[in-house]
């Protein structure tokens, strides 16, 4: 049995369904879009995904330097504008029904598609301190771009080691007073050149071999407690907001193992972004990859989409 009339006839019957509105994403309903298939991708937040809340992208082809809200938003643009349907809310589940996908939303809404393309990327990771959940929004931030603004003139805090924090650090430094960015080792995981300009930048200070054990305030962040992991010797430090930017986790937790295969939370996939299940594709940041990079996820999207066309165009659909 194939895809039955009653899914045919529905408004929310497509040819692809995108799961996540990042660059993966948002490139897979481009190139599905182009091929004229009928596509729609969900995003429960921003469209963008993690480029949104990035303050300038330096190493995108084509472009020297731009913010990464306007490089989203010219990739949201050209989707929207090609016809692709955006559908704002949360995918809570996914079934396959012969050769039909149904995909759950979370206002209790059903889509039906021939493909579906997940882009769920990924989730800032936490850094386990002492008051990180209860300060959350009032002074404990993952978006310094967001967030900046409010602590113009003030002290602040960035924890990491690679790229994000180090970019991040810098953003900061031309909003705020004093940045102290803590780092577990004693060098960066971050570009060269990022480092360089860190390091030259008086605005911050390099607090390395340090974690942050507790994150202090009644009600707003005011200060917060690191520990040296050398010398064990912990210290307070007075800032107004603390910046966490110490890696991520796969958004992957809506497929069990019973319905897709995963390793520590990624997702497995060919080289063609094909899962074991016909049909479902897998791209971006999700994906169990060495390199994640805008580029890498554009690419991810761009096969997702073209190997999507290729399994609509080569199976037999019941009329």
């Amino acid at each position: 049995m194939g895809i039955t009339q009653s899914y045919k006839r529905s408004p929310n019957y497509f040819d692809v369904l995108v799961i996540g509105g990042g660059p993966a994403g948002l490139t897979a309903s481009i190139y599905s879009k182009r091929a004229g298939l009928k596509v729609a991708f969900f995003e429960r937040e921003t469209p963008g995904g993690k480029v949104t809340k990035t303050a300038f992208v330096e190493n995108y082809p084509g472009f020297k330097k731009i913010e990464g809200y306007n490089l989203a938003l010219q990739m949201l643009s050209q989707a929207t504008e090609l016809g692709v349907e955006f559908k704002y809310g949360n995918v809570i589940k996914i079934n396959k029904e012969h050769d039909t996908f149904l995909v759950y939303t979370e206002d209790g809404s059903t889509y039906y598609s021939k493909t579906v393309i997940i882009a769920t990327g990924m989730k800032e990771r936490k850094i386990g301190a002492i008051g990180e959940d209860e300060h959350f929004n009032k002074g404990v931030s993952y978006c310094a771009i967001c967030d900046g603004a409010f602590y113009k003139n003030k002290d602040v805090a960035v924890v990491g080691g690679g790229n994000s924090a180090l970019e991040e650090s810098l953003y900061l430094a031309d909003i705020c007073s004093k940045i102290y960015l803590i780092h577990r080792r004693d060098e960066f995981r971050a570009d060269n050149l990022v480092v360089q300009k860190v390091e030259q930048n008086s605005k911050i200070q390099l607090v390395l071999d340090s974690v942050v054990e507790s994150i202090n305030g009644d009600s707003l962040v005011d200060s917060i407690t690191i520990k040296n992991v050398r010398t064990n010797q912990k210290s307070n430090i007075n800032v107004s907001a603390v910046f966490p930017f110490v890696g991520f986790d796969p958004m992957s937790n809506l497929f069990d193992e019973s319905f897709l295969k995963k390793e520590n939370g990624f997702i497995k996939v060919n080289e063609n972004m094909e899962t074991e299940i016909p049909g479902l594709y897998s791209a971006g940041d999700v994906n169990k990859k060495s390199f994640r990079q805008i580029s890498t996820a554009i690419s991810d999207g761009t096969i997702a989409a073209l190997s999507a066309k290729k399994y609509i165009d080569e199976t037999n659909w019941e009329d």
